[in-house]
Formats: structure tokens, C-alpha cells, sequence
């Protein structure tokens, strides 16, 4: 018996420990801010009676903060988004799969502009064997310069001429609307949300690799074959190395080091 009463209570410290870590909604009724009431709506049991209440206020406060936003303001567009989610929807909350087609629809806007226009809507600087990227160390509080080895390499990516550009845009368009699964070919896109200028490298099986130039807080794609692939970097003088199975479209989002 003594053992059975230690197991429960075993059990219920691990429960009011996992409560504890959840998000506390337990005055959301009295909440007027539209990120927390969203957030309930996100979080809760699709039974959960308080939503009858909490879907109507916050919808009454997105239309009030669009109908009184100052012009230019940056947050009107998502709210309306979500605005436009709530009336077809319990809530916000979006699938993976979702927000992958979301993706993949900005994607096919952004290379359709390309090939109409024949430009590039990636931007970059140039890069030159000097330039450096500087970073605080934690230990010592000074700073370190770090050579941009690939500069030269990554221009060399980068300067595509018009037919090469071209040719690349219709690859991915056609990757991008081809959903075979039996197709040998899949889109890879990767964001660099990172300070500097890098090259993504991709070693698959034999010889099969690739490399892929991205701007710094740019993105930019490649067609691939499919199969395993050792996905390297040197980002802001950091290495970065991850195995990825590329069987279907994936992105690929890399970041400045802490």
C-alpha cells in the first residue's frame, strides 16, 4: 500500500510539474491584448468553453487595431491575415503542411517575377578578400576579426549571366509545380538569416555535390537530386554541418552564431 501511495504521489508531482511549465491562461477572460488571446486560441482543447468567448473579443480588437492603425504600420497586414484565418477557422494555428504550401507560393510569385523581368530579385554585395566579420567573445570581451575566405567564390556563384539565370528560375519553377513522387528532383531552399555572405555546400553519394551562394538576411534555392546529403557551412566564420535526406522539398534556415 505504501509503495502504491508513493507511486501516485510520484505521478502527481510530475503532472503539476508539466502544468506548471504551460502557459497560465487562468485570467485570459479578463485579457484584453490580442497576442495573448490569440495564443489561448492556439494552445487550447477545441472543446474548451472559454473559446466561445475569446474568438469574438479578439477578432473585435484586430479589426479595431486595423481601423485605427497609423499608415505604414507593419502589423496590419498579419493581423489581417489572421482576421481572415479566424472567420474559416477555430484559430490560427497552421499546419506543417500549410505553412510549407505558403512557402512554396512565395516562391512561385518571386521566381515568375524573375523570369518576367529577367532579373534577380536576389540582392547581394559583392564581396572582398578583406572584409571581415566581427564578433564579441564571450571570455575576453574583444573583438575578433574573422577573414572572408570565400569571397571570391561566392561572387564567382553569384555572377550568373541572363541565360544561365533564366534557365536556373525555369528549373525551379518546374520543381516547384511538379508534386510526382516518383520525380528525381526536388527544390532546396535555403534562408540565411546570418550577417554575412555564405556558401552552403551539399555532398551527396559519389560525386554528386552541389553549392549554393546566399546573401546575408537573403534566401535562395537549387534543384537537387534525391538522397542523403551532408549539408556544410562556414557561417560567420562558424562551421556548420548537418546530414539531411532529401526526399521532398525542404528549407533550410541558418542563423549568425551566438
Amino acid at each position: 500500500m505504501k509503495n502504491l501511495l508513493f507511486l501516485l504521489s510520484i505521478i502527481l508531482c510530475i503532472n503539476l510539474s508539466a502544468q506548471g511549465k504551460d502557459k497560465d491562461y487562468s485570467n485570459i477572460l479578463k485579457s484584453k491584448n490580442i497576442y495573448e488571446l490569440n495564443a489561448f486560441l492556439r494552445d487550447a482543447h477545441p472543446d474548451e468553453p472559454r473559446r466561445s468567448v475569446i474568438k469574438p473579443r479578439v477578432m473585435q480588437l484586430m479589426k479595431e487595431y486595423i481601423q485605427n492603425a497609423a499608415p505604414g504600420d507593419s502589423k496590419v497586414k498579419s493581423m489581417q491575415e489572421n482576421l481572415a484565418l479566424l472567420k474559416r477557422r477555430p484559430s490560427t494555428k497552421i499546419t506543417f503542411d500549410e505553412m510549407n504550401a505558403k512557402i512554396k507560393e512565395k516562391q512561385i510569385a518571386k521566381y515568375r517575377a524573375e523570369l518576367a523581368s529577367g532579373v534577380s530579385s536576389v540582392k547581394y554585395t559583392p564581396s572582398t578578400a578583406q572584409n571581415v566579420y566581427v564578433a564579441n567573445t564571450a571570455a575576453t570581451a574583444t573583438k575578433a576579426a574573422i577573414p572572408n575566405t570565400e569571397a571570391d567564390e561566392f561572387n564567382m556563384l553569384m555572377a550568373s549571366n541572363p541565360v544561365e539565370h533564366k534557365n536556373k528560375t525555369v528549373k525551379i519553377l518546374n520543381s516547384l509545380f511538379d508534386n510526382d513522387p516518383n520525380a528525381k528532383e526536388c527544390i532546396v531552399m535555403i534562408e540565411n538569416n546570418s550577417d554575412c555572405n555564405i556558401i552552403v555546400r551539399m555532398e551527396g553519394v559519389g560525386n554528386t555535390k552541389y553549392r549554393l551562394a546566399i546573401p546575408a538576411h537573403g534566401d535562395n534555392s537549387i534543384v537537387i537530386e534525391k538522397g542523403n546529403y551532408l549539408f556544410t557551412s562556414l557561417v560567420c566564420g562558424a562551421q556548420y554541418a548537418s546530414q539531411k535526406t532529401v526526399q521532398k522539398p525542404i528549407m533550410v534556415a541558418l542563423s549568425s552564431p551566438k
